[in-house]
């Protein structure tokens, strides 16, 4: 239950972006007054440095979030060095993937208290 000083938070949003985006990306959230907690992460398959951002939101909101995540958070093209098969060295051979972008989890709260 929310006392006159909690907002009503109904929703949590895990997000994972990469950290070059992260810095915006809350900035912009600030800009609504939406508090975010930032969380530095690694990737597993590329391992690359990515944040994971915490935000607690009423419902109402969570379009709003994830349409300023959705202009925050790009994906790119980078490439990675593979092997080359049937060849007698292993000769790197640049392979273009798509990397950004976020990833949301929403997960609905039941109890929320800041203490």
């Amino acid at each position: 239950m929310a006392t006159p000083e909690q907002p009503d938070i109904d929703t949590l949003l895990l997000v994972i972006i990469q950290a070059q985006d992260a810095d915006l990306a809350i900035h912009m959230l600030n800009k609504i007054n939406q508090k975010v907690t930032k969380l530095p992460s690694v990737g597993g398959f590329l391992r690359r440095r990515n944040s994971m951002l915490l935000i607690a939101l009423h419902k109402e909101n969570r379009e709003k979030v994830l349409d300023i995540l959705n202009e925050t958070c790009k994906q790119r093209v980078e490439f990675i060095a593979l092997p080359l098969e049937s060849t007698p060295l292993p000769l790197p051979a640049p392979t273009p993937i798509n990397v950004g972008g976020a990833i949301c989890f929403s997960l609905d709260i039941e109890h929320y208290e800041e203490i």
